[in-house]
């Protein structure tokens, strides 16, 4: 985006801090330049504001106020270029663009003396007359300032990136050279030599050999056949993983039988957890292994209720379940007998 810079003259109010700094709505300057000249006129309202406000916020140092400009004509004049204060802050009002100052001691007391009246701001605009960025501001006694002249041979002094196509360049090559922001234009042309020379200089020509033996070795690679000593091919590889799995899963059935007879022979399982354990050995046999290894034998599968003696009606000896049946109906152990042999 192109932009200008002008300037404008205001008057203060001594002893105010806050001052309007550029009025609402489009304006032109009143000294009798005939300012603008490139655009009808000079426009602010309160999106534009908005913008401008926010490019001061996010300034690391804030606008300074000078003397008569001083700080454009220093580098012409020779002269110092000391601070009559520095804007604090702005705000958008109805009537414009509002500004506080933190004045100088010297400057505050200047303009309480009245030896100071004018404000003028240095802002720059687009090619529609827009307000873009404030970027300086002057304490000023001539209100018939024609600030363009020296501004615009001066606008450098202020440029920004979306000011100067040159300001983007810098930038993307800072980027892909990885060189800090402060690097100058002239680092910057000693690094592009630098590159310069390892694109034309003998190194260009050993980078070039290099590639050009990747490419043949790349290119010999493609053309030549698989060496089937070094290759197995897909479908015989997923072959063979099928016939390992299946074999895999034979022997773990084979063995999951195995533990689960055994299991059931040795009274560590019930026979209704038979298809329980199978089940888990086919899916963790190392679980089913932990399990049986610390299963307890059941007392219930390994004795008889007559402790392995016939109810021939004349044996007392019963095992305690039958005792406590025996209790429950009040029959003695000879009449639970008895009943059990008819």
């Amino acid at each position: 985006m192109t932009t200008r810079l002008a300037s404008l003259v205001a008057q203060l109010t001594p002893g105010e801090k806050t001052f309007r700094l550029i009025p609402a709505g489009a304006f032109r300057s009143s000294d009798g330049s005939g300012r603008p000249k490139d655009v009808p006129a000079w426009y602010i309202d309160a999106d534009d504001a908005v913008q401008v406000i926010a490019r001061n916020a996010a300034r690391k140092s804030s606008v300074v106020i000078d003397y008569e400009h001083q700080t454009l004509l220093s580098a012409q004049n020779g002269q110092p270029a000391p601070a009559s204060g520095w804007v604090a802050s702005m705000e958008w009002r109805d009537d414009g663009l509002y500004a506080t100052a933190d004045w100088t001691e010297r400057a505050g007391a200047m303009i309480d003396k009245n030896e100071y009246r004018y404000i003028s701001p240095v802002f720059s605009y687009d090619k529609t007359g827009r307000v873009l960025d404030v970027k300086l501001v002057g304490l000023t006694n001539n209100p018939g300032l024609d600030g363009l002249t020296d501004l615009a041979a001066l606008s450098a002094h202020f440029s920004t990136q979306e000011e100067s196509p040159m300001n983007e360049l810098m930038e993307r090559l800072r980027y892909l050279l990885n060189l800090p922001l402060t690097t100058t234009p002239e680092e910057m042309a000693g690094e592009l030599d630098k590159i310069k020379v390892m694109i034309t200089g003998a190194g260009a020509a050993s980078l070039t050999a290099y590639l050009d033996t990747q490419t043949t070795q790349i290119a010999a690679l493609k053309a030549a056949s698989p060496d089937p000593a070094q290759f197995v091919p897909v479908g015989t590889m997923r072959d063979l993983q099928e016939r390992v799995a299946a074999l895999s899963a034979q022997i773990n059935a084979g063995e999951v039988d195995t533990l689960v007879d055994a299991a059931l022979t040795a009274n560590r399982l019930f026979p209704a957890q038979e298809e329980w354990a199978r089940n888990l050995g086919k899916t963790n046999i190392a679980a089913l292994r932990g399990y049986l290894e610390t299963a307890p034998e059941i007392a219930a599968l390994t004795a008889t209720q007559t402790g392995g003696k016939n109810l021939d009606g004349k044996s007392t000896n019963q095992s305690d379940v039958q005792l406590a049946v025996c209790k429950a109906l009040g029959l003695s152990t000879e009449q639970f007998a008895a009943g059990k042999v008819e």
